[in-house]
């Protein structure tokens, strides 16, 4: 199957499109390269390639594919509420036109890497994918837009799929510090605190990024009339853990660290726990295999074996700080965009 695969240079992409590959996909890039320098160990070899930005597609650049896997997006919810027009103009107008673009040009399937942060405060129950909507930030709306958008020009001839993931964790070849558990671990080598923010109670769903890699390659391949235009959350059960739970768990990976919870940001409002049993009966075989604890181990082993630094921790992994270094070099304009985008490599 040939795939596009939108934000390839990105957290999740570096480490999803090997495992495409690997099922025996041509796989083929989309990105304009806003994180490839974000690297922790060596530069993954990248598939070839569009350097273009999401806003900037137009129909040559969907031509010819079997599949398109949506991953480019502004990423973490402090980004979204900095520049939430931004945020829109990108994870929402841009995503779904690039749905019309792949629909009017034939692509079969559209697989959208939505976000268990829909549904903002579960409560107690576990959540499934009918539970109501109810996003608090800009960065879930812009997914929840998205979604309602591109299900609506679903039919016959385009069938796609929105994998909710669960909050990303784990090892990448080009890193990301500002999820929860990268983050802690990397505090933890770094200061010896495992310092929590919050007051520790709300409720995070985890999954690995290799694990949701094997979502989207399953999706590939799952017969159309059982995916078509459904909603899946992307993880495991084992993996809805309180915060206070991931800091326990780092400090058991991390040697020499503890925990402190300051609660100095005051109470989180983003807490749900949520039900994965849909994934599980709709792709044949899939089963996360990474647990948090597993998760941190790898962690701390990456950190120590690749240097980390407190600069690149806060400013090359965190992606607000890291856009805003390249605004401040003159790299960026007001928009994100870079002051010279090239065209097609690869």
């Amino acid at each position: 199957m040939r795939v596009l695969l939108t934000g390839h240079q990105g957290y999740l992409g570096s480490v999803m499109a090997p495992v495409l590959q690997a099922a025996g996909h041509d796989v083929v890039g989309l990105d304009t390269g806003l994180f490839a320098g974000c690297l922790l160990g060596p530069a993954p070899v990248d598939p070839p390639a569009f350097d273009v930005d999401l806003r900037d597609l137009t129909d040559t650049h969907v031509q010819g594919f079997d599949a398109v896997v949506h991953l480019a997006a502004l990423s973490n919810d402090p980004l979204g509420s900095l520049a939430p027009e931004i945020t829109y103009e990108i994870n929402h107008r841009a995503s779904v036109r690039l749905a019309h673009l792949a629909k009017e040009a034939g692509v079969r399937r559209f697989l959208y890497a939505s976000t268990c942060s829909v549904y903002g405060s579960g409560g107690a129950d576990l959540v499934t994918e009918s539970a109501p909507l109810r996003p608090l930030t800009p960065y879930a709306e812009s997914k929840v837009r998205v979604e309602d958008d591109v299900a609506a020009i679903a039919d016959s001839g385009f069938s796609p799929v929105f994998l909710r993931n669960a909050t990303a964790f784990g090892y990448s070849p080009r890193l990301r510090a500002d999820i929860v558990l990268n983050n802690l671990v990397g505090a933890a080598v770094l200061t010896g605190q495992v310092r929590v923010m919050s007051d520790g109670t709300p409720w995070r769903p985890l999954v690995h990024a290799q694990d949701i890699a094997a979502a989207f390659s399953c999706a590939l391949t799952a017969p159309i009339d059982r995916v078509h235009c459904a909603a899946y959350n992307v993880g495991t059960e084992i993996n809805n853990v309180t915060v206070a739970q991931i800091a326990a768990t780092v400090a058991d990976a991390v040697p020499d660290s503890r925990v402190v919870i300051s609660g100095e940001a005051g109470p989180d409002p983003r807490s749900y726990r949520v039900d994965f049993s849909a994934i599980r009966g709709a792709f044949d075989g899939y089963e996360p295999r990474w647990s948090v604890a597993d998760g941190a181990v790898e962690l701390y082993q990456q950190y120590i074996r690749w240097g980390l630094t407190p600069a690149r921790f806060a400013e090359h992994y965190t992606r607000l700080a890291h856009l805003e270094t390249l605004k401040a070099a003159g790299k960026l304009d007001s928009t994100l965009r870079f002051e010279r985008i090239g065209a097609e490599h690869g």
